[in-house]
């Protein structure tokens, strides 16, 4: 079962919260004292002090997933068989002494999985009670953390009941366009949003960009975050812009149909995954407009 990226935030008492590890996704399948792993993409991984902790477990049977954190391999032969650091989250139980638990909603196959005595290397996953957990994610430097319905089955997909949410960016950019609303959405649809970087050949550095021979780069559109009131005011504001031709001087991708084009002057803030390899936001979202700030000092934020 793999989890769903989601932009949203939200708590509820159907749902509970995980850290979002940056491991290994490991799945342990124990039959008396053979034990196999598998890597998410079925290959057979080999590890000593996994298989020997996971072995030694008081059941005859058990199907266990998990992630895998820490060094794998023996630093010297001498230290082969030491985990040096080596942590296998179990968050979930899928098969028990002949039982097929996977039908189980995820609270009761929890409960099945605090019944086993996990010693180190193995590890249980807790949930967290945060308020606002992805925000506690970020402030100690977690890669984010993972939202699953209470009632969810285990299912051998990407799922919507299991759904992730991870430590965003932060970008000032400045809009060179917009789309039509469609449906029931009003004012308008997505900003077309760049940032000004220096030319080849200036001799600026990209910090000091703000000549009026800069390229107007385009880095994509940004379609959520918006409220009914943020949609009108933009687009009554966009409207008093409002060109005929692009201003970016610098896009691949930018939409053919339903378009508007504007003097890059207002500056937003976004929130967003990362930069893609083809130097686009993923997944970004509205924060905010930016007053305080000129939109000629809006260059990329690379950190």
């Amino acid at each position: 079962m793999a989890a769903t990226l989601t932009d949203k935030r939200f708590t509820g008492p159907e749902w509970i919260f995980e850290r979002k590890l940056d491991g290994i996704r490991l799945l342990a399948f124990k039959k008396g004292r053979d034990v196999q792993l598998f890597s998410r993409n079925q290959l057979e991984q080999h590890n000593p002090a996994l298989a020997d902790a996971i072995a030694g477990l008081p059941h005859r049977e058990l199907i266990l997933d998990g992630e895998v954190t820490g060094v794998w391999g023996p630093a010297s032969t001498r230290e082969a068989d030491k985990p040096r650091g080596l942590a296998y989250h179990v968050f979930d139980v899928l098969w028990i002494d002949g039982r097929d638990v996977m039908s189980l909603p995820l609270d009761e196959r929890r409960a099945l999985l605090k019944t086993l005595p996990l010693r180190a290397p193995l590890r249980r996953v807790a949930s967290l009670d945060d308020e606002k957990p992805w925000e506690r994610a970020c402030a100690e430097g977690w890669e984010g953390v993972i939202a699953k319905r209470r009632d969810s089955v285990y299912e051998h997909r990407r799922s919507p009941n299991w759904l992730k949410m991870k430590c965003e960016a932060s970008q000032e950019l400045v809009v060179g366009g917009f789309t039509d609303p469609q449906g029931a959405r009003v004012g308008l649809g997505a900003l077309l949003v760049g940032y000004f970087a220096p030319r080849p050949g200036s001799g600026r550095p990209e910090r000091e960009s703000k000549g009026e021979g800069d390229d107007f780069v385009f880095a994509g559109k940004v379609g959520t975050g918006f409220d009914t009131k943020m949609l009108l005011d933009l687009r009554a504001k966009l409207d008093r812009i409002e060109i005929d031709k692009p201003p970016f001087t610098k896009a691949t991708g930018l939409p053919r149909l339903r378009a508007h084009w504007v003097k890059p002057q207002i500056v937003v803030q976004v929130a967003f995954i990362e930069w893609t390899v083809h130097d686009k936001l993923r997944h970004p979202r509205l924060l905010g407009t930016r007053t305080d700030k000129s939109a000629r000092e809006v260059v990329r934020e690379r950190a």
